[in-house]
């Protein structure tokens, strides 16, 4: 199983992500604004695949062209090294749709 990391080791791994990300051992997230409702929904169908590639599913709020991701590994009890591996995909992706 994978380890949880502790508030230390959360910060720590925090600073290696795009502006934006927050967190605590139970979760880490990250809020986009997209240009439009469209954008948003493309950027949740591209993380859809690295999630269903990676076998680790965020959780996704969609409020209009607003998302936020919530990552957590629910069998670990909390954030582990797999949440900053997803993570560092999400942050390509919104990227990638925000030039």
């Amino acid at each position: 199983m994978a380890e949880v990391l502790d508030a230390a080791g959360v910060t720590e791994r925090l600073a290696t992500l795009d502006d934006g990300w927050s967190g605590d051992p139970t979760a880490i997230r990250r809020q986009v604004e997209l240009p439009s409702f469209p954008a948003a929904i493309t950027v949740v169908d591209r993380v859809a695949e690295v999630a269903e590639e990676l076998d680790h599913h965020p959780d996704i709020d969609i409020r209009w062209r607003t998302l936020t991701f919530a990552c957590a590994t629910h069998s670990a009890g909390g954030v582990t090294a797999k949440d900053f591996g997803l993570a560092a995909r999400i942050d390509e992706i919104v990227r990638t749709a925000t030039g």
